[in-house]
């Protein structure tokens, strides 16, 4: 949003601090300033600002200035309408709000102006408005949009004579058609509100204008409507009509019920200007159950010992006391009144809306205070712990980043389509989590797996020329307990789950894998060292991997599931071919899903320093043909059933498969096996590492090895 400081000025004619420190301070205060630019010698300067939704009384210079006084203490002129006192009439222009609209437009305010001069803007308009690089149209059009940027409050101006009888506020008809000012025909909805004539409809109400009523160069009589509409179907008119006018962005978020006769004056006086006559009194119609619920709401307690409880230590000595507060509230429009020692009953501004409660309150106490002006404390009563699962995030996190993965995040929602090819239900009656008002079509289930964000942030890189790129991601999925009888879910519970994802243009070969294997053993290799960071109850020998009933996402017999204590922890592989052409993904990709819930629940292994033994490591090779249905985790738990304690290190060094079946049978691959001996008490004898290999030979042979010579 531009701001203009002279404006700001006009409105605060003792401000004396800078523009620079003005920007700085109300930034400090919320109100943030994102940029500050110069408009030359005797214009000040343009301030770009950001105003969050809920602030629309800061949406324009009078709501900039009122927070500018607050600041400094200063007062704020008014906004009072000059208005020259208006020709009699026998009755008051007809404007009524029809039952069905009862609530939708809770004060409509017309005023009538004969025989006006159409013209270019001049004066403060043309100045401002060629400053902000605002278009000029007419003076008349130019007013609504002069007093909407001054003080907030939409306005519009119908051309009097192409009023067919009196204003009717309602809703639309069914099919009802109406050209607006930009030119489109829309048609209408039942529940449309619309402002219209005896025959018509001459406008949307509060999103834009029509055509048929529009102000032209020939236009002599005027009609300003200022009205308040209802922002909930606003909002539905605008988004089903694709309409975002800064009139509809201002009722959508509540605007000040008693702005209206005062921006219905003060563009009748900049109107007026050029020229014309006031014709009656304003009619302003009031519906006075909106009244009740916005300008009249009823006021709220704040006590200055909760301001204090919420808001703490202060770095002047003196603090926040009760003059403080009232001073504060007074500047911003409330009415606090002092009811008993320290508390006060404070009636509530009609432009903010956004003030509810006690604490709406005290934060616009601590807001204007200046939130660098709280000393840095901790409460008290709420003493900062680590949640159960923090060290065995830090743990998993810290293994994935040395193992050379970057961590990512990605979103929250999910198709239906990824959450069904994703996600297996693992029990009966559990389910998917349904948005109640999904962003698209995209993003319409709650994530009940990672993989589909992990395969987005691979697409990502890979469509920017990323060709090496290793991911993992730590996050919380989402999976809802189904009502019996039912389409609804009941509880939803929230699950950790890790995915981990690579591809890579430049694979390569290791002693153990072909090249194109390596990725699917890099994932089974990054598993196992995860899970050798906990200490299950069977250990190392509790993880097993399979390759059946691999999920339907991954490439079969290029994938396989990482089993703890035989249960399904994780799926890791290469990503099905169909899935890698549908998602135009450049190169391979391989994925693992793995479930850290069942990795949590055990405890994580204590590191453990042992002295480094001074006595001679012996080495000792196995060579053996095994059949393909033998594992390296069979070979490894029986070698470790020997229970050698001397046995320090035991590691498959070469894998050879044979395609011809002349060096290795076919279905056979030949085994290099390392093994190291070494005491921390002695030199080892010879025939203590004789008798040991006899026993590892043996045990293999049992396995169905044979030695190779």
């Amino acid at each position: 949003m531009k701001i203009l400081t002279n404006w700001l000025r006009h409105y605060l004619p003792t401000l004396s601090v800078t523009d620079r420190q003005l920007a700085d301070d109300l930034t400090l205060r919320g109100v943030a300033v994102e940029g500050v630019h110069p408009l030359g010698e005797g214009n000040g300067h343009l301030f770009e600002m950001d105003i969050t939704t809920n602030r629309v009384d800061a949406m324009n210079h009078y709501g900039i200035a009122r927070e500018a006084a607050t600041i400094y203490d200063l007062p704020l002129a008014p906004l009072h309408p000059r208005l020259p006192v208006g020709t009699l009439v026998d009755e008051p222009f007809p404007v009524t709000i029809a039952p069905e609209a009862k609530g939708l437009c809770g004060r409509f305010t017309a005023q009538v102006l004969r025989n006006i001069t159409i013209a270019p803007s001049s004066g403060c308009v043309a100045q401002y408005f060629s400053l902000l690089g605002q278009k000029q149209i007419s003076n008349a059009v130019d007013a609504s949009n002069f007093v909407l940027t001054g003080m907030g409050h939409p306005t519009h101006a119908f051309d009097l004579d192409k009023i067919e009888g009196g204003i009717l506020v309602r809703l639309a008809r069914k099919g009802e058609k109406l050209r607006l000012l930009d030119g489109s025909e829309r048609t209408l909805e039942p529940d449309d509100l619309v402002v219209a004539d005896e025959k018509k409809a001459l406008g949307l109400a509060g999103v834009m204008g029509g055509w048929d009523s529009m102000i032209t160069p020939e236009t002599k009589n005027v009609l300003v409507e200022a009205a308040w509409f209802d922002p909930a179907s606003i909002r539905r008119s605008s988004r089903r009509h694709l309409l975002f006018t800064d009139a509809s962005h201002r009722f959508e978020r509540g605007a000040d019920i008693n702005a209206a006769p005062i921006a219905n004056g003060l563009v009748s006086q900049l109107i007026l200007e050029a020229g014309g006559k006031l014709e009656g009194e304003l009619i302003d119609v009031i519906d006075p159950d909106v009244m009740a619920h916005t300008a009249g709401r009823p006021t709220i307690e704040i006590s200055i010992q909760q301001v204090h409880r919420h808001l703490g230590t202060t770095l002047e000595p003196e603090g926040i006391t009760g003059e403080i507060v009232s001073r504060y509230l007074t500047s911003l429009g409330c009415q606090p009144l002092l009811h008993g020692l320290d508390v006060y009953q404070v009636k509530l501004p009609s432009w903010r809306l956004d003030l509810e409660r006690e604490i709406d309150l005290v934060e616009e106490v601590a807001r204007v205070y200046g939130y660098n002006r709280f000393a840095n404390t901790l409460p008290t009563a709420l003493p900062v712990t680590d949640y159960p699962a923090a060290a065995a995030e830090h743990a998993v996190r810290s293994r994935l980043l040395s193992l050379g993965y970057s961590e990512a995040v990605s979103s929250s929602f999910a198709s239906r389509e990824d959450s069904e090819l994703f996600y297996a239900p693992g029990a009966e009656g559990k389910g998917t989590v349904a948005m109640e008002n999904p962003l698209s079509e995209e993003a319409s289930l709650l994530r009940p797996a990672l993989a589909p964000g992990m395969l987005t942030m691979l697409a990502h890189n890979l469509n920017r020329d990323v060709r090496e790129v290793r991911l993992f991601e730590q996050g919380q999925i989402f999976i809802g307990s189904a009502i019996p009888d039912t389409t609804f879910i009941g509880e939803v519970t929230e699950t950790p789950q890790l995915a981990i994802g690579l591809t890579s243009a430049s694979q390569q070969a290791t002693p153990l894998h072909s090249a194109s294997d390596a990725p699917v053993f890099e994932l089974k290799g990054v598993i196992e060292s995860l899970v050798s960071l906990f200490a299950p109850p069977g250990g190392p020998a509790a993880l097993s991997f399979t390759t059946a009933k691999t999920p339907a996402w991954l490439e079969p017999g290029r994938s396989a599931t990482a089993l703890l204590d035989n249960q399904p922890l994780a799926h890791f592989g290469e990503l099905a071919s169909a899935q890698r052409e549908s998602r135009k993904l450049r190169q391979t990709v391989y994925l693992a899903q793995l479930d850290l819930a069942r990795l949590y629940e055990l405890p994580l292994k204590r590191v453990t320093a042992r002295e480094l033994s001074r006595y001679q490591a012996v080495e000792r090779d196995f060579s053996f043909v095994f059949p393909d249905t033998t594992s390296w985790h069979t070979i490894a738990e029986n070698i470790r059933a020997l229970s050698i304690p001397e046995m320090s290190r035991l590691t498959p060094e070469e894998i050879f498969r044979d395609p011809k079946g002349k060096a290795v049978p076919s279905g056979h691959y030949s085994l290099l096996l390392r093994t190291v001996f070494q005491s921390h008490d002695r030199t080892l004898r010879d025939e203590e590492i004789t008798g040991w290999s006899a026993r590892i030979i043996e045990a293999l042979t049992k396995l169905g090895g044979a030695q190779r010579a």
